[in-house]
């Protein structure tokens, strides 16, 4: 009986009503003994009244206290762990009230943390092997782009230079025609140019290939941000290692996220942080652009879509704030399951 009471926690609540039971008896006892021993009938039941309404109200007020913490303390470990920190643990201590909930609490995060550990491994795994599995995907885009260069790029070169070499010959003959050429020359090699970025853009995935992700996003980002008019700050405040697999979704990730700014958002600057912390990494991209109202992107649009998914495979969330003419914030979270384990072993 009483290893059931231990653990169920109720004995500590039987303690305290027996406490707050026998202290005024013991209290109206003494003062009747020593310090009242001639008083009336009367004046005891009424000291005894204002003992047994103190030490009741005190012996409340201290459980109801003691009781609001406990629960305080575990209504902030479930709102820890439904943000993802999974290594959050409670007290555990046998005749402790709500020690009972405590441990199941202790129980169910500590599977789920080794469940979504094992899943988060699975899936990097997953994304390793598929980014194996598209090497042919890569050279069949490679020929593809091989082709555009020569269908558009190979072309307005050839183009320009044919127009270049007439020009000696222009310049003597007719001044004026030679001027409306030199304006061609100039078209066609903007939009060759244009062409060029584009195509160029298309080939930045294979930064990573055999650099760290700071590495890869301290060559990339300034350059790209240059290359379409931005000015780009790069903040990187990762302390621990990153796997080969979050580096890979990361700079997806960003690559997509920066494509949105160049196309969407009209913007003149960009900042681009990343932060560790005990439970997880985190990505935010800062514009100052135009903004948007949520009800005007349609679902799925705005690489929103593509980014979650690319987060969900690690088991992360990512997630798009804007409003009109106060930019756009898109931040990414990949939680670290079982890194303290990790550490330790």
């Amino acid at each position: 009986m009483m290893v059931k009471l231990l653990r169920s926690g109720r004995l500590e609540l039987v303690m305290f009503f027996i406490i707050s039971s026998v202290l005024p008896w013991s209290i109206l006892y003494a003062i009747k003994h020593t310090a009242m021993p001639d008083a009336s009938t009367a004046q005891l039941w009424m000291i005894g009244t204002i003992i047994f309404a103190l030490t009741g109200v005190g012996f409340g007020y201290g459980v109801g206290r003691r009781q609001q913490s406990r629960i305080d303390a575990l209504h902030l470990a479930l709102k820890q762990a439904a943000q993802g920190n999974l290594a959050v643990r409670l007290p555990e201590r046998e005749g402790y009230s709500l020690g009972a909930a405590y441990a199941e609490f202790n129980e169910l995060a500590g599977k789920l943390e080794r469940r979504l550990q094992v899943m988060q491994r699975q899936n990097e795994m997953h994304v390793l092997q598929q980014a194996a599995s598209n090497e042919e995907a890569v050279l069949e885009e490679r020929k593809r782009l091989a082709r555009d260069l020569h269908d558009t790029v190979s072309q307005q070169l050839f183009a320009i230079h044919m127009s270049a070499s007439s020009l000696p010959k222009l310049l003597s003959a007719s001044p004026e025609r030679a001027g409306e050429v030199m304006e061609q020359l100039i078209t066609m090699s903007s939009h060759a140019q244009k062409q060029m970025r584009g195509l160029i853009a298309q080939l930045r995935p294979l930064e990573l290939e055999g650099r760290s992700l700071e590495d890869a996003l301290e060559r990339w980002f300034p350059d790209y941000c240059r290359q379409n008019g931005l000015q780009g700050e790069l903040d990187w405040r990762v302390q621990g290692n990153i796997s080969e697999a979050k580096e890979h979704q990361l700079f997806l990730i960003v690559q997509e996220a920066m494509a949105n700014v160049v196309k969407h958002a009209q913007a003149t600057s960009v900042t681009l942080s990343l932060s560790d912390t005990r439970t997880g990494l985190t990505m935010l991209l800062q514009d100052d652009g135009i903004g948007f109202r949520a009800d005007q992107v349609r679902p799925g649009s705005y690489g929103l879509s593509t980014m979650q998914e690319r987060a969900l495979q690690l088991g992360g969330d990512a997630a798009i704030v804007s409003k009109p003419g106060g930019g756009t914030r898109i931040r990414v979270s990949l939680p670290n399951y079982g890194a303290e384990e990790r550490a330790e072993g």
